[in-house]
């Protein structure tokens, strides 16, 4: 390996480790404005069907990527909660469809405008350059989180 090729790699590695200390504190200053009790996990999990629509527990689990009996706690215990609705499977009676209830709905929404409304002000805050430095990473960011 030459010298430059080591450079490269510890600078990349240097990189890495920013980015995802980055992207962490910010997911935790994020998780301070919300005022639910309910994991990330579960939070996801009601994101996801919000975004994807009624699914299969199977599917769910994918989009999760989790295998299908911790996907299966986290349901039961959102259905519990009366956030999630679970109705037979109109061709396969074995499997059931998920689907966000309207007060699923309602949390989603109040957490999301919380949220929402704390990371537009920070943005606010920023000069147009860095405002524009940020929708920039936003996509590589994308591109890297569905690497």
């Amino acid at each position: 390996m030459s010298a430059d090729t080591r450079q490269s790699t510890h600078a990349d590695a240097r990189l890495a480790e920013l980015v995802a200390a980055s992207v962490t504190r910010l997911a935790r200053r994020l998780r301070r404005e919300r005022r639910t009790d309910l994991t990330a996990t579960q939070l996801s999990v009601l994101g996801t069907i919000r975004q994807h629509g009624p699914m299969a527990m199977g599917t769910l689990a994918a989009y999760e990527r989790v295998r299908p009996p911790s996907i299966t706690r986290t349901v039961h215990y959102l259905a519990e909660l009366g956030l999630l609705r679970r109705e037979a499977h109109p061709s396969d009676r074995r499997q059931v469809v998920l689907h966000l209830s309207v007060d699923g709905e309602e949390l989603l929404a109040a957490e999301r405008q919380r949220r929402d409304a704390w990371l537009a002000q920070r943005l606010r805050e920023l000069d147009p350059a860095d405002k524009e430095l940020v929708r920039r990473a936003v996509g590589v960011l994308e591109r890297l989180a569905h690497a």
